[in-house]
């Protein structure tokens, strides 16, 4: 199974926008069209990358949007980029979320206490290879962290790429540790400090900042794919996001090719991207 994008709108600006298409060039939504499982027998994922590894520009999937591209997200009225976290340079991983999957904003986990952040599971892939923005790959599930973002669950699964050459050579978190010594104390800091040259507080992680197992990964993936199936049938309230999508029929939400691809060519063209603002560059690399 093999998935394309379409940009759209001038890179680097609000406009910009990364729509997704299937092998047959038919406009889907990255959200709810892609499936949750390349091999459900092996418990392989399907991942879409937002954010490549060693970038800044905060590029996610756009939930409240038809056919959710990706877009960057914006911030007091500025595109919003993610600061360094010294000694590293933008994301650590390839950055991205699992489809088919859903943070259910009104359920309390049990285990964490917080309700859902109403978004696609979060994944890290640890693998070598940096990917680009807008790119489906399959992932091996290893483990989690539970983080707490301003009051809301936000699970942070990390994953190796399948078709990584060393792939074979991971199926948990003592593989990371023994094979990429240092990789998960770094995944944690990061995330307990990306947010503080924004002005705000560290973030807080629920089991005292320890990983969770891949048992324990595989079981919170699958749930969070129950609580979208609850989603995109109507069970639950969708409230501001968008559930259009061209392949789940099941579903009061499916739209035909031509109006997911009226969506598309409701967008601005794509055009040369605008250069990145100077005081940008000047906060998030340290060698200016």
């Amino acid at each position: 199974m093999s998935f394309g994008t379409e940009e759209r709108g001038p890179p680097n600006t609000q406009d910009y926008r990364i729509f997704f298409k299937d092998a047959a060039g038919r406009y889907i939504s990255p959200f709810h069209d892609i499936p949750i499982f390349a091999d459900e027998a092996q418990n392989i994922f399907h991942a879409v990358v937002e954010v490549p590894r060693w970038t800044n520009a905060k590029m996610e999937i756009a939930t409240k949007d038809a056919l959710n591209p990706l877009k960057q997200d914006v911030k007091n009225g500025k595109l919003r980029y993610v600061a360094n976290v010294f000694p590293h340079k933008g994301y650590i991983w390839n950055y991205g979320a699992i489809p088919q999957t859903w943070e259910d904003p009104h359920h309390r986990d049990a285990d964490t206490g917080r309700c859902g952040d109403d978004d696609p599971i979060d994944v890290c892939d640890i693998g070598d290879k940096v990917c680009t923005p807008g790119e489906v790959i399959r992932v091996k599930v290893l483990g989690t962290l539970a983080l707490i973002d301003e009051g809301e669950t936000d699970w942070k699964v990390i994953a190796i790429n399948a078709d990584d050459p060393e792939a074979g050579r991971f199926d948990d978190l003592d593989d990371v540790r023994r094979l990429k010594p240092g990789y998960l104390e770094a995944t944690f800091d990061w995330f307990k400090r990306y947010k503080v040259p924004d002005g705000k507080a560290e973030n807080q992680f629920a089991f005292d900042g320890q990983f969770r197992d891949k048992d324990f990964a595989l079981e919170t993936v699958k749930s969070t794919h129950q609580f979208w199936k609850a989603l995109i049938s109507r069970e639950t309230a969708a409230g501001e996001l968008s559930c259009m999508n061209t392949s789940v029929s099941e579903s009061r939400f499916c739209c035909s090719a031509e109006d997911a691809a009226a969506v598309v060519e409701s967008a601005c063209a794509f055009g040369a991207a605008e250069p990145i603002p100077t005081s940008v560059d000047k906060w998030f690399y340290y060698d200016k």
